[in-house]
């Protein structure tokens, strides 16, 4: 079976009441909710739940011990993002390293406080007299274990798991403007950009306006490479190909730009290896073999240079944060605002890239939908 038909569309991208018939889960509702999970975790920033991590100097070490799926991704990208920016080396791991100790920064994320991977890290770090930071549901064992000598940012928006990527983004972003002289960490813009991006990406806006209804439509029927052109838009690809998995049910790939560009040089995506015949006659010579489309994701100011590296390939699409149509302005408020208003001219890194992070949600989401 050929991408082709996997991905057969029932349902029209811009037939809304159809959209919204086969949206029987609330998928379309729960992508959308991004900004107000950023929202809740700036109101804890600004109550102070994170005030007892604060110290007079940076710590040695902000060590993220992950669970499975969103946290770790999350992890992933803020390392790969601010590791050597923020004064303080940033470490992934799967369980509490046995250097862990009272000048380091603990945070434990996941969705599953029984976790026991979770739990005897939180307990080792409270041990040692670590400062820790628990970014995950504050019950069970996870509790027990740090109840008193932590803080907790538990989940205040409830969603699908699936949904949950900016959550520990934000999470990680509030940890790092609390214990890393220097940083700081803009929640509210980023809640509103985000917010911003779901209503650009609602059932209600059609496809030429809608950038996740667009990707849906040009992954249609073709086998999807998604590629990111440095640590942090890598990340965001394997994470793109992880929601098109679990959302949509479609296999899409995920790799580097180095990696791509050599495969486009030699003829990859290509019909045998060429460019298809304009002589081909479907009837006569059967269907061609599904083509490949390959999604490059880029920051705003990359952009001009991955689009002059890929000039000349077919199928090959470059998407940055801010290649959308610029008229949210009138939406918000005022019909009359105008539409250069919320482009922003200089958003940080983290910003594009949960914004990238819930497009790609959201076309899963249509993915999955228009299959009725």
């Amino acid at each position: 079976m050929n991408a082709g038909s996997l991905s057969a569309a029932v349902v029209d991208l811009d037939d809304t009441a159809g959209l919204l018939d086969a949206d029987r889960d609330g998928l379309l509702r729960a992508a959308s909710m991004a900004g107000a999970q950023v929202r809740a975790t700036a109101a804890a920033l600004d109550e102070g739940v994170l005030e007892p991590l604060r110290a007079d100097g940076p710590p040695r070490t902000v060590v993220w011990v992950a669970g499975r799926g969103n946290a770790e991704t999350a992890a992933t990208m803020l390392a790969a993002l601010l590791g050597g920016t923020v004064g303080a080396p940033m470490v992934v791991a799967a369980e509490a390293p046995p250097w862990l100790g009272a000048l380091d920064v603990l945070i434990i994320a996941g969705d599953d406080p029984a976790d026991p991977a979770l739990v005897a890290a939180a307990a080792t770090g409270v041990r040692r007299g670590a400062r820790v930071a628990v970014v995950a549901p504050y019950e069970g064992p996870l509790r027990d274990a740090t109840a008193g000598r932590s803080v907790a940012l538990p989940p205040r928006v409830p969603v699908p798991d699936d949904f949950t990527l900016v959550r520990y983004l934000a999470a990680g972003l509030a940890v790092l403007a609390t214990v890393a002289p220097g940083f700081t960490a803009d929640l509210a813009v980023l809640a509103d950009e985000l917010d911003d991006e779901a209503m650009r990406n609602s059932a209600a806006r059609d496809t030429f306006t809608n950038p996740a209804k667009e990707l849906a439509q040009r992954m249609i029927g073709r086998d999807v490479v998604f590629a990111g052109d440095s640590a942090p838009m890598r990340a965001v690809a394997r994470h793109g190909g992880g929601v098109m998995l679990r959302l949509a049910h479609r296999a899409v790939g995920a790799a580097g730009l180095a990696d791509v560009l050599v495969a486009l040089a030699g003829g990859w995506g290509r019909v045998g290896g060429q460019a298809p015949s304009i002589f081909h006659d479907e009837e006569l010579d059967g269907p061609l073999p599904a083509r490949t489309r390959t999604v490059v994701l880029t920051s705003d100011a990359d952009r001009p240079t991955v689009s002059a590296q890929l000039r000349g390939f077919d199928d090959v699409d470059v998407i940055n944060a801010y290649d959308v149509p610029d008229d949210v302005a009138a939406t918000r408020g005022s019909q009359e605002a105008p539409a250069s208003a919320t482009r922003p001219t200089n958003a940080r890194l983290e910003q594009q890239i949960a914004l990238l992070a819930v497009r790609l949600e959201m076309a899963a989401v249509y993915q999955r939908l228009i299959r009725g």
